[in-house]
């Protein structure tokens, strides 16, 4: 990097505030910041050009920026994060559709593969009860007509992988998931070997959600309109009391945050409609939307993903997303509402 290079990046890292606290980024430590990042850089930037081509097919230019301004500071922050513990690191990762989750653990797994750090993915999907116990689950409640909601995954399966990683154990099965089993509704898949685990991203659309207070659904937003509505978000809410067991293994917790929630239907139906451009089964707009409103009814985004993202005793870093899928602020709980 030349000198003038050097400079331009120098003031970049300090220009955003919110930012640079939430890297850690100092006038002091700055110089050091940049020298490693490019070094970072030149080493993942074959692999990362090749993931972006076959697995993103997206031009590697168009995502350089991002890799550099945000991917690369926060694959670095993990390494440290895990250096500091006698144990792997559990980072959980919360983000609804179409808020980048998986290309983002995909691009961090990378990156700390070349920092030297074992990272395995998990995802709350990949917790969900097996077929025909949904079955069973539907029977007794029939509202659950989807996977998906509080109650409908096995919350004992994760403690226990999660705290065989934490425990050093070796080999750990991580359970997997098929969406496309049984037409779509999904089953167990064969289960994943791992050994030494460094870095777990454990990532979901209501990873870290906590119970909020019941009379909050009196006055709640729609689609929870009716008093059925109003029952089953209730419900919804206290089945989440079952998965704090769960967010206590996390270490951290980041949230990838739409700056409006209602993004999230749109991205779906673009998702939708890319897929049926491609010659695969698609939902219909009308579908969309009311699969997306059944969620929104199970736990809004703006009962329950708005105050979690200014709790900082819950959220360690908030990655703003804008509708056009570009990322906005970047901020730690704390500092953004100190």
């Amino acid at each position: 990097m030349r000198k003038m290079e050097k400079q331009e990046a120098r003031e970049a890292a300090l220009a955003d505030g919110l930012r640079a606290k939430a890297f850690g980024i100092t006038p002091e430590n700055v110089d050091e910041v940049i020298e490693k990042r490019s070094h970072l850089l030149k080493s993942v930037l074959p692999a990362f050009s090749q993931l972006c081509q076959t697995t993103f097919q997206i031009e590697p230019k168009e995502m350089l920026q991002v890799l550099w301004d945000l991917w690369l500071p926060l694959g670095i922050k993990l390494a440290s994060q895990r250096q500091q513990l006698e144990r792997p690191l559990i980072q959980g990762i919360l983000g609804g559709q179409g808020t980048g989750k998986t290309t983002m653990s995909k691009v961090l797994s990378l990156i700390l593969d070349h920092l030297g750090y074992r990272t395995v993915s998990l995802s709350l999907d990949d917790l969900y009860k097996t077929y025909s116990d949904r079955l069973l689950l539907t029977q007794q409640d029939p509202r659950l007509i989807w996977r998906g909601p509080p109650g409908t995954h096995d919350v004992d399966l994760g403690l226990n992988v999660l705290d065989q990683i934490r425990q050093l154990q070796n080999p750990v099965m991580v359970p997997r998931f098929d969406k496309s089993a049984f037409g779509g509704a999904g089953d167990r898949t064969t289960s994943e070997m791992v050994t030494n685990v460094d870095i777990v991203l454990f990532e979901g659309w209501f990873v870290g959600v906590r119970p909020i207070s019941a009379n909050i659904f009196d006055t709640a937003p729609p689609p929870i309109v009716t008093d059925e509505d109003k029952a089953f978000a209730h419900d919804m809410n206290r089945r989440l009391h079952d998965y704090l067991p769960l967010w206590e293994r996390l270490d951290s917790l980041i949230v990838l945050y739409p700056t409006d929630y209602r993004c999230s239907l749109e991205w779906r139906k673009q998702a939708e409609q890319q897929m049926i451009a491609a010659g695969k089964s698609g939902m219909s707009n009308a579908e969309i939307e009311q699969f997306v409103n059944y969620f929104w009814r199970s736990l809004h985004p703006e009962l329950f993903i708005k105050p979690l993202v200014k709790d900082a005793t819950a959220v360690d870093m908030v990655i703003e997303i804008h509708a056009d899928h570009s990322f906005g602020e970047v901020y730690c709980g704390l500092i953004r509402n100190s």
